[in-house]
């Protein structure tokens, strides 16, 4: 592939990281400015798309919220994983792309307080993006050892499409119905609608053999 040029997998146009501020992305608005103060008032019931008032926060152990917090990552990660996978790029290169384009000019030692991994590690990735045209590296204007690392073109292009397709299922999973109830309503509605039914029988089978035959 020709170095600074992606497969856009018909992808619609993207924003600037400046347009992305305040999560200004797919739906996503920035939080308003400071207003003049007005009288609180409780807020109604959560309610369910049959009307009914959706349950309140349920009972659920610690282990149920990790096990949906997996299958949560899973799918939230999985939605840049295969834009990614079109470039021969992992989520090591989404993480570098991400924080380089949303903070133009960072260090190389800012990115490896950020990113807490290796700088032999650090440096495979940047290989590759700095190689195929994504990221490009300057000298630091007061010193020239330091190396300042910024988002190209083509670059600010990618990291906006990764955060579109994740920011379009966090939009969808909160304005789900059934996830103002708990923690573990929003987390199921981040897995994909057709493996809830798969993971919710996972969990049963985790339940109901707690109190199984050894």
């Amino acid at each position: 592939m020709p170095s600074g040029r992606s497969p856009r997998d018909g992808l619609p146009p993207v924003t600037s990281s400046a347009q992305r501020d305040g999560l200004g992305v797919s739906g996503l608005t920035a939080a308003p400015g400071p207003a003049t103060a007005s009288p609180v008032t409780p807020s109604p019931a959560p309610r369910r798309a049959d009307g009914v008032a959706a349950a309140p926060a349920h009972g659920l152990g610690s282990d149920d919220l990790i096990e949906l917090l997996f299958f949560a990552y899973r799918d939230f990660v999985g939605d840049p994983d295969r834009i990614l996978a079109a470039y021969g790029f992992g989520r090591a290169h989404h993480r570098v792309l991400h924080f380089v384009d949303r903070y133009p000019g960072l260090t190389i030692a800012e990115l490896l307080d950020i990113l807490r991994i290796t700088k032999q590690s650090l440096n495979r990735v940047l290989k590759d993006l700095i190689g195929q045209g994504y990221v490009a590296q300057k000298t630091g204007p007061s010193d020239r050892r330091q190396r300042l690392l910024y988002c190209t073109p083509s670059g600010a292009e990618l990291a906006a499409d990764l955060t579109r397709v994740q920011a379009r299922r966090l939009a969808r999973a909160l304005a789900a119905p059934d996830a103002l109830g708990s923690p573990e309503d929003f987390l199921m509605a981040m897995i994909e609608p057709e493996d809830r039914a798969a993971v919710r029988r996972l969990m049963a089978r985790r339940g109901s053999s707690a109190g199984g035959d050894a």
